[in-house]
């Protein structure tokens, strides 16, 4: 379990059992799918959204069992768009390790993400409202649709920034969103503070994306756990990008025009980036999806956990990047 949990001793604990929770529900005859299932579990992941759930749940009318199915719900999904991402992307890391694509071949890969999906269903029909499962439902076309949207744009010179924020909505936010507003709803909390809930984990979601998307352009490969502008690499062109062409767009066009771009072209598009004010545009963007996470954050219903979502929104959205 991550070390970001060990000021926060109950929540690691109960992230425990929702680790166990999903290494039972994926258990499978197939001991290459169990295995590989089992490693992505392990391998270090903050597990921020079902950490999310347990929170939102704790200002209802806390169940445990129902607390756990959905935070486990929540990660399985979050795992299989990653394994299915990892193929499309032919991504060879993920949270510093091997993929799962590229240690057993895509095929396996798109079976385990397929598998992964079916074991949401399963703990959902077993444990949850009718309610939760349509909402579900509906959350998960709607980030699948998102990564339709991601393909369809790839390198695609003129997206506008309001394109790429509803890209990332779908693809990032709904997921965060969806972790807050199913805790709170399976607690029994009423629709208005749902609704809340809802609208800071699209506020942290969207922050969070534009500050991992601003990494690709600040960060390397050993701060954040992943091959460094990979989505450039893929034609996938994020917000400092966007900003850059519109500040300049006769700088970047030669090299954006190419079909492939080589290492050095890489290095010369983080540096136009840099210098056209992408970076800076897109971390102004982001701080005010942070600020708005934090007027929302303190909307909520006075207790502990209250404060405890406000820490980790902090430590998540307030740092150096």
């Amino acid at each position: 379990m991550e070390k970001f949990w060990d000021k926060y001793p109950e929540i690691k604990t109960e992230l425990q059992s929702v680790v166990d929770l999903m290494k039972t529900s994926t258990k499978c005859r197939d001991k290459i799918v169990e295995t590989s299932i089992h490693d992505l579990i392990n391998s270090g992941g903050k597990m921020l959204r079902p950490a999310f759930v347990l929170i939102s749940s704790k200002f209802g009318d806390y169940k445990e069992e129902r607390a756990h199915a959905m935070a486990a719900v929540v990660e399985l999904i979050h795992m299989a768009t990653l394994v299915h991402d990892d193929v499309i992307d032919d991504s060879k890391l993920r949270r510093g390790q091997e993929t799962i694509q590229s240690k057993y071949g895509k095929d396996y890969a798109v079976y385990i993400g397929d598998f992964l999906f079916c074991v949401c269903f399963k703990i959902l029909a077993s444990t949850s409202s009718l309610s939760s499962i349509k909402i579900d439902s509906n959350s998960m076309s709607r980030i699948c649709l998102g990564e339709i949207d991601q393909m369809n744009s790839r390198f695609t010179k003129n997206i506008s920034v309001k394109k790429y924020l509803s890209r990332i909505s779908a693809k990032t936010a709904e997921l965060f969103s969806l972790a807050l507003y199913s805790g709170a709803a399976e607690s029994g909390c009423d629709e208005k503070i749902n609704k809340l809930f809802w609208n800071i984990g699209h506020n942290i979601g969207m922050a969070f994306q534009i500050i991992d998307d601003i990494l690709d352009y600040t960060g390397n490969e050993k701060s954040i756990k992943k091959t460094a502008a990979n989505d450039l690499r893929q034609g996938i062109y994020t917000l400092p990008v966007i900003y850059a062409i519109q500040s300049n767009s006769s700088s970047l066009e030669p090299i954006l025009m190419k079909d492939s771009y080589s290492e050095e072209d890489i290095k010369v598009i983080v540096s136009l980036v840099n210098k056209e004010g992408g970076v800076k545009k897109s971390t102004r963007l982001a701080e005010r999806y942070t600020e708005k996470a934090f007027k929302l954050i303190k909307r909520l219903p006075e207790n502990e956990y209250k404060y405890i979502l406000t820490n980790i929104t902090k430590e998540l959205l307030q740092r150096s990047y």
